[in-house]
């Protein structure tokens, strides 16, 4: 049984960066760096992807944090409820 190859963070972006600058077809970068051109496209994706995200409005991000902290102090509301009344059945 073969082990799959992993290619390194840098080859990944290197390859992904020419096929966005569109230094050739995806069938030339292909075979010019010996991978599949389906691992190409993922890769491409994903580097677009990842530029999107950085471009992201930081006025998105409290709104997030906002709904976590909500979530997570009635997750903590829950939990004093239900430490109060296990701390007395035990004492009974």
């Amino acid at each position: 049984m073969t082990k799959r190859k992993q290619y390194s963070a840098v080859f990944k972006a290197r390859v992904a960066l020419a096929a966005i600058r569109g230094d050739g077809t995806i069938a030339e970068l292909s075979s010019r760096y010996g991978i599949h051109p389906n691992m190409i496209s993922k890769w491409k994706r994903q580097a677009m992807d990842g530029v999107k995200a950085s471009f992201v409005s930081g006025r998105l991000r409290p709104v997030d944090q906002d709904a976590e902290i909500k979530t997570l102090r009635a997750k903590v509301g829950e939990l004093v409820v239900e430490r109060d009344f296990l701390s007395r059945a035990f004492d009974r």
